[in-house]
């Protein structure tokens, strides 16, 4: 099992049976994520702003406009197959909301997110947004499970839902 990480500005991809894709403190960043279950790949995408335009950065990575696109390379290049890609959203929190801030640079960075999506006719299967607090990310590619841990919580598994009718009927039997 090998964590591959996408830092600030960064992104990876895999399609290898136990590697793990991890995106560590996003507040006002989006972790996206592209997968192709049926294939068993995935990418992670770690964005920090929501477009390049007027910006002389030298890593393009670090936006939404640039970084969506790359993304769908990847995880193409690794078998995946863009009309089934499921996207999945985290992050983009208000970090600084209790200082008064009116910079809201989570919720343009989803937005920005949401548009390159949009563009690309992917879908977006589950989202963890807004708030307060800071997020980590865990995908799998081979099973397609992506957890989310908020700060001061447990990991939570965002995707895909677990059904609370099968679990109802678990406990029915059961009794």
């Amino acid at each position: 099992m090998s964590d591959l990480m996408a830092r600030m500005g960064e992104l990876c991809a895999s399609g290898t049976v136990g590697d793990q894709l991890v995106a560590l403190g996003l507040g006002s960043c989006i972790g996206l994520v592209l997968l192709d279950r049926r294939k068993g790949v995935a990418g992670l995408a770690h964005i920090v702003l929501p477009a390049s335009e007027g910006h002389k950065e030298l890593n393009p990575l670090k936006f939404a406009d640039k970084a969506v696109p790359e993304l769908i390379r990847q995880v193409t290049a690794r078998g995946g197959r863009k009309p089934m890609f499921e996207a999945i959203l985290v992050g983009g929190a208000s970090m600084f909301a209790g200082a008064g801030s009116t910079l809201e640079v989570g919720v343009r960075n989803a937005a920005a997110v949401r548009e390159a999506l949009a563009k690309e006719r992917i879908r977006i299967h589950a989202e963890d947004t807004g708030g307060t607090k800071g997020r980590t990310v865990r995908v799998d590619p081979a099973t397609g499970i992506v957890t989310v841990r908020k700060a001061g919580s447990k990991d939570e598994q965002l995707y895909p839902a677990l059904s609370k009718t099968s679990h109802t009927r678990v406990l029915q039997e059961v009794a």
